[in-house]
């Protein structure tokens, strides 16, 4: 059998249904840790974004603390990303 691993944006949608929180919470951990790269707080903030607005309570609190490590800057690139995900997917 097959195992399929999201690593992208492009990935976490898959056919009509729509990549879930835990999904987009799994993301955010990956790039936060480095998992499959250099560690990216841009690129966790945004999927910790788009999860806390699906509902993950996690990855609200997540995203907090890592704002706390984050210029302003970065963190307005993250909320402008995560708003360019949401309106492509």
């Amino acid at each position: 059998m097959a195992r399929f691993e999201i690593y992208s944006a492009d990935m976490a949608i898959m056919g009509e249904q729509p990549a879930s929180a835990d999904i987009l919470f799994q993301m955010g951990l990956d790039s936060a840790c480095g998992r499959h790269g250099a560690t990216d707080l841009v690129t966790a903030h945004k999927w910790f974004n788009i999860a806390a607005l699906k509902g993950s309570t996690d990855a609200a609190r997540y995203r907090k603390e890592i704002s706390c490590e984050m210029t302003s800057s970065e963190i307005a690139e993250a909320q402008r990303s995560a708003r360019e995900w949401l309106s492509m997917h």
